[in-house]
């Protein structure tokens, strides 16, 4: 459609222009259902009409102070978001990608407090972290570690749910453990909760920070506010983002304990994190979030996914997982061939890792949008299958 972009993304070629809840509408009318949430960002799905007036009334008032100066809303916002996740203090930045370089420079300031020397961070093999220099280091997939180096320095890469591993790196240089607790772009895999256990033994053990990347899994999404505290674990660190804000771009840094105040004026900062239009939309999701059934209303959904995907028993179908309304489907076949099949036929679902068909509807899909994708799924999967 345009040949001014970068050529970045394997653009699918629909253009999209209007949603509703959990549909969304190409500009010639077709509708589709939104079986991504714009990548697991659209909590509240499209046109949310408290999202919209809240976006709309703040942007008549105030869009962007600098943080030298404070806002209602801001202050209001990190309150909330403190206050349900049991943290004591946030860091309110832009991305994902953002979130996980505080929290990677929170974790490194900490550990050089302690030791000059104590600053390599232990990441999961399989796990993504984001796209910058660091971030992208800190990611355990060796296709990304090309083009863009020399890489930052630091970083050690462990296999998941290896605990014997995790222990052999967990030496006197480490400042911290940085895990998904539901791997997202490696193939939506949770992480196993006896092994999340005993790593935050190890970590307390050994004065490391056990530290969260909540960037896709978190705020609701995995019918929890968080999913390591679904796991039963409670990280010194977390990092949130994508669907904080409903579709407005924000990321935050969630923290506890002795390293909650280690960032000192001049240590970091953001010209545009915590704008009064991202917290305004942040405060919408955190209070529709918040709402009495809501949650447990994902994980119903979730399940409901889940169960049906594996009752077709459909051989092309390897395993179903993942945890509330972020969904893996692990096929036999190309990924990228069951979402093709399953965009033509008016259904938008994405990939994961190697093998993967990953669904990450809006909080607030509805059963009846729920049992239309799914019958579009089935059918792609069937047809697949009798032609295998």
């Amino acid at each position: 459609m345009n040949d001014k972009f970068m050529n970045t993304y394997k653009r699918t070629g629909l253009v999209l222009d209007h949603g509703k809840g959990a549909t969304l509408y190409a500009n010639d009318g077709t509708a589709y259902i939104d079986f991504t949430a714009g990548i697991g960002v659209n909590s509240l799905g499209h046109g949310h009409p408290a999202l919209v007036a809240a976006i709309a009334d703040q942007a008549a008032k105030l869009i962007h102070v600098s943080n030298y100066f404070m806002t209602d809303i801001s202050a209001r916002v990190a309150e909330e978001i403190t206050a349900m996740t049991g943290y004591d203090k946030v860091f309110f930045c832009n991305s994902g990608a953002e979130a996980n370089e505080g929290l990677i420079k929170i974790a490194r300031k900490y550990g050089s407090s302690k030791k000059p020397d104590k600053n390599v961070i232990v990441t999961l093999k399989g796990s993504f972290h984001g796209r910058t220099v660091t971030t992208v280091t800190a990611t355990g997939q060796d296709k990304f570690h090309t083009f863009f180096g020399p890489f930052t320095p630091g970083f050690v890469y462990v296999a998941p749910n290896d605990i014997a591993a995790l222990d052999a790196a967990l030496d006197d240089k480490v400042c911290a453990f940085l895990f998904e607790p539901v791997q997202g772009e490696g193939g939506v895999n949770p992480l196993d909760a006896k092994y999340l256990a005993a790593a935050e033994a190890l970590c307390r053990k050994r004065d490391i920070l056990f530290a969260a990347d909540e960037v896709q899994s978190g705020i609701g999404r995995p019918g929890a506010l968080l999913a390591s505290k679904k796991l039963g674990v409670s990280p010194d660190l977390v990092s949130v983002a994508k669907g904080l804000a409903g579709g407005v771009p924000v990321g935050a840094v969630l923290a506890s304990g002795p390293c909650a105040d280690i960032l000192q004026p001049g240590d970091h900062g953001t010209t545009f994190g915590g704008n009064p239009l991202a917290a305004a939309a942040a405060h919408v999701v955190l209070t529709e979030i918040a709402a009495p059934g809501f949650l447990a209303e994902v994980d119903r959904k979730g399940e409901k996914i889940r169960a049906a995907v594996a009752s077709w028993k459909n051989p092309l179908v390897k395993s179903v997982k993942g945890m509330g309304l972020m969904i893996g489907i692990a096929v036999s076949v190309a990924p990228g061939d069951v979402v093709a099949a399953c965009r033509a036929r008016k259904l938008l679902a994405l990939t994961a890792g190697e093998d993967t068909v990953r669904l990450l509807p809006p909080l607030v899909i509805t059963d009846a949008e729920i049992d239309a994708g799914l019958e579009v799924l089935r059918a792609v999967l069937a047809e697949m299958a009798a032609k295998a």
